[in-house]
């Protein structure tokens, strides 16, 4: 099983992208789980969302405390002492960031690998707004093969944001491309 925490801000896209994750794995034949984790739900407060997937039935329903992988889609959050939380030297870092990968390094002061996109510059040219979440798909998917297969967002994008879906997908395969490991 691997346990993915998303850490960003009510109205990023944080909650939006597990819940897409999940439904890609389910449509693979994986089992998955995707829930949130916020305060008071406004719009720019922070929040956590959870992500399991597993190639067998997933039984807990708890927070993740110690994952695998972490995706910071809020830059503001990098130096955050809390996203890296439970998250073991042999993790990985997702991070939404202009910044190159030694800087970002000494920001959280994380030494496992580290995985960086400018998801802002991405999400504002390929859909008109600076909603990161589909960019942060793409990157998480670049620094986790085998997580999910691109081609199986297609339905869940198409689901969630209608006529917007090809623009979202682009802009996810755009966040693959671009992603810097």
């Amino acid at each position: 099983m691997i346990e993915v925490r998303f850490h960003g801000r009510g109205g990023q896209g944080a909650v939006t992208s597990s819940e897409l994750l999940a439904l890609a794995a389910i449509s693979e034949g994986k089992y998955a789980s995707a829930f949130p984790s916020f305060g008071p739900e406004r719009r720019g407060a922070p929040l956590q969302a959870y992500l399991r997937i597993s190639p067998d039935p997933i039984r807990l329903r708890e927070e993740i405390y110690n994952p695998q992988v972490v995706v910071v889609i809020d830059p503001a959050l990098v130096a955050n002492p809390a996203i890296k939380a439970g998250l073991g030297e042999d993790g990985l870092l997702v991070v939404n960031s202009t910044h190159d990968l030694d800087r970002i390094k000494q920001e959280c002061a994380f030494p496992g690998r580290i995985a960086r996109v400018d998801a802002n510059s991405i999400a504002q040219q390929e859909l008109g707004v600076p909603i990161t979440n589909t960019t942060m798909i793409g990157a998480l998917l670049k620094a986790c093969p085998g997580l999910v297969e691109i081609e199986s967002l297609r339905h869940p994008l198409e689901e969630r944001f209608g006529a917007n879906a090809s623009k979202n997908l682009k802009a996810l395969q755009r966040a693959f491309n671009e992603t810097i490991i």
